[in-house]
């Protein structure tokens, strides 16, 4: 019998065009980032040297010759990429250490970091993400380094992601070290997979908000625009 040409799914749709849609949609079908419960398991070096092999493959695939000086040395390049750069925030072991501290000058105004350079993957098509983050926050009687917000966005960036995703994961992290409902975060991206690919659209961003606790009030919110539109 003849093979298909063409996959269905369960429900009977085109899978080729389902898997399409998904990623050109941008959609995301978890509030966590999904990973399997092994994930931990297997260590740095074996993770980089699994992944160089099955790269140097697909390269061959590709029918690229890598006995070139240029290309020889790739695939272990990319596994390192991988492993200890641009998804290295997916293993909880990178996670920045916190430290709380108390607000001795009673400073109870929002605090706002801006302009916080970005760079993540798009889960969809494993191609850059990058723009700014702007992330506040009102005390309730602690705060943090200012640097510490800075590595938090990093630590959820360097994985791969969908931006609505990205946006909630931070918020949620700085309620969770802060004790505080009152945090807002707005990311403001370009996608690579959006300019480079498909619609191939290089003027448009994405904007994406996370506004919790008495920054879902009108008035408090528009205070964090203003801020993070000053020049």
């Amino acid at each position: 019998m003849k093979q298909k040409e063409i996959m269905l799914n369960t429900t009977g749709v085109n899978l080729d065009q389902s898997i399409d849609e998904i990623g050109d949609e941008h959609v995301g079908t978890s509030h966590e980032t999904p990973l399997r419960e092994d994930a931990f398991e297997m260590d740095d070096e074996l993770k980089m040297e699994l992944i160089e092999k099955h790269f140097k493959e697909i390269m061959h695939v590709l029918g690229l010759d890598l006995k070139d000086d240029s290309l020889s040395g790739t695939p272990r390049r990319v596994a390192k990429m991988f492993v200890q750069e641009v998804f290295s925030g997916l293993d909880p072991k990178n996670k920045p250490e916190v430290k709380l501290f108390k607000n001795k000058y009673k400073y109870n105004e929002m605090l706002v970091e801006k302009d916080i350079t970005l760079f993540s993957h798009c889960e969809h098509h494993f191609v850059p993400i990058y723009g700014k983050a702007h992330v506040a926050y009102i005390s309730n009687g602690h705060v943090i380094g200012l640097s510490k917000i800075n590595r938090i966005v990093q630590y959820f960036a360097k994985r791969p992601q969908v931006q609505e995703r990205l946006t909630m994961q931070i918020g949620n992290e700085l309620k969770s070290i802060l004790g505080t409902d009152d945090v807002a975060v707005v990311i403001d991206a370009y996608h690579m997979c959006v300019s480079s690919r498909g619609v191939q659209d290089v003027n448009s961003k994405t904007l994406t908000s996370f506004y919790s606790g008495k920054f879902e009030d009108e008035n408090v919110r528009n205070e964090f625009m203003q801020y993070i539109s000053l020049k």
